[in-house]
């Protein structure tokens, strides 16, 4: 089947990939011609394990190319996915629509055969009808239906979230739309995944429902871990003994500085929105955005604290950047909560993150950026676990502890245990919602 992916951002270049690799010709659009030159180069301009190789296995194969030219690339195509940027909206917390319209401006002028236009992007109820009214208006010729289908993927395991899905959820109108996304999804259908077929709404609102679900989970676990700081408890403990309990699960259950990236902050401020907008306001999502804000901030506080009561003129080494492993994604990152306060409150910042430092250059000025975490920590008043990378999970902590001027650590993910630390050396370990 012939597909155009427009926009090669996370999701879209991710989605073009793996759809090629199920054997279909994949073409992916995207208005910026660098990054296309790039593709077409062999390069992929985001991080993702195992992307680069899987990409380079299907241009090889000649199932997936890469263009700016949009209209070449729908022309023929029997489904064209819609995988732009959505931002929040500036001042009303709204997902911003402005690039999917464009494309769907864009997708009418090139239709010329029949096509699904699959919105691949996360959009608010009622986004696909206003696609179709869009490309009905602008081409009124057009043969097309629309579809939703939302991306649920992980950054750091998206090929496999792709590949080996929990669901795939398909929002239609009609049978001739469904029987083009089930020919999409064959291979998985045929391996048993759950693929639901919905309408278009409720597609639409099962992605934001099960981001701000996965959000809740996290900030109730936060909250917890402060009360366990309180009276005495180990939040590790508390997560496992709910987390037995089948109708809870453990996943998600980590406590930690606040939850961040490019899904969970845009979608629950999105979703509160969305419940706003029809009078019915989404209480639980709304504290949940409030308490995650909060949750961050206590952070600042408890490495203040670490440092006796100020930050000024201490050396504080800071392991890890981006909002979780495996990703360069420096979106949300409770890292840009916490190092500017750092900063501000006048520490000398050093910092070491496998791939955070692209992006993170730009987003944290006014630190020093190294590759090693001993080297970090040379003469350091404070090392702050923040990211919990594979680098960062099985450290030498007495040979860093030796290192520092004043042995402190501030594990916020919880990777070592308080014996563990002071075995090591650490006069002072400060960790997550793990008593005294």
């Amino acid at each position: 089947m012939r597909i155009a992916m427009i926009g090669t951002g996370y999701v879209g270049l991710v989605s073009g990939v793996c759809f090629s690799d199920f054997g279909h010709d994949v073409v992916c659009v995207d208005k910026d011609a660098r990054k296309i030159a790039r593709l077409q180069a062999g390069e992929v301009p985001i991080y993702e394990p195992g992307l680069d190789q899987l990409m380079e296995k299907n241009v090889k194969a000649g199932r997936l190319s890469f263009t700016d030219d949009l209209a070449a690339a729908v022309d023929g195509a029997e489904a064209v996915f819609i995988a732009v940027g959505t931002p929040t909206r500036r001042g009303d917390g709204h997902a911003d629509l402005t690039y999917v319209m464009a494309a769907a401006e864009e997708i009418a002028a090139a239709l010329t055969e029949y096509a699904v236009v699959v919105t691949k992007s996360t959009v608010p109820v009622g986004t696909n009808r206003q696609v179709q009214q869009v490309i009905a208006r602008a081409n009124p010729q057009a043969e097309f239906d629309v579809a939703s289908n939302p991306e649920f993927l992980r950054e750091g395991a998206a090929i496999e979230d792709f590949m080996k899905p929990d669901r795939v959820v398909v929002g239609v109108q009609n049978d001739r739309a469904a029987e083009v996304m089930a020919e999409i999804y064959r291979p998985l259908y045929l391996r048993d995944f759950p693929i639901l077929t919905t309408d278009l709404e409720s597609a639409e609102l099962i992605k934001y429902a099960a981001n701000a679900f996965l959000a809740a989970k996290i900030t109730f676990i936060n909250e917890i871990a402060g009360l366990c700081e309180r009276v005495g408890a180990d939040v590790k403990e508390v997560a496992r003994g709910i987390g037995f309990d089948g109708r809870i699960g453990n996943k998600f259950l980590h406590a930690g500085p606040g939850y961040g990236g490019s899904c969970f902050p845009k979608d629950t401020a999105a979703l509160a929105r969305i419940g706003q907008d029809h009078a019915f306001p989404l209480r639980i999502t709304e504290t949940v955005m409030r308490v995650n804000d909060e949750v961050k901030h206590r952070m600042v506080e408890k490495l203040r604290d670490a440092c006796e009561g100020s930050f000024n003129g201490k050396t504080v080494a800071v392991l890890g950047v981006t909002f979780k492993p495996n990703t360069d994604d420096m979106r949300e990152a409770p890292s840009l909560t916490i190092v500017p306060a750092l900063v501000g409150g006048g520490a000398r910042v050093r910092v070491v993150d496998p791939q955070g430092q692209s992006e993170g250059e730009a987003l944290l000025p006014g630190v020093a950026w190294m590759d090693d975490p001993y080297e970090a920590a040379q003469n350091a008043d404070l090392v702050v676990l923040l990211t919990e990378w594979n680098e960062f999970r099985a450290l030498d902590l007495k040979k860093l502890a030796r290192k520092m001027e004043v042995p402190r650590m501030a594990d916020l993910r919880n990777i070592y245990s308080p014996k563990t630390a002071k075995r090591a050396g650490f006069q002072t370990y400060v960790a997550v919602g793990r008593g005294a």
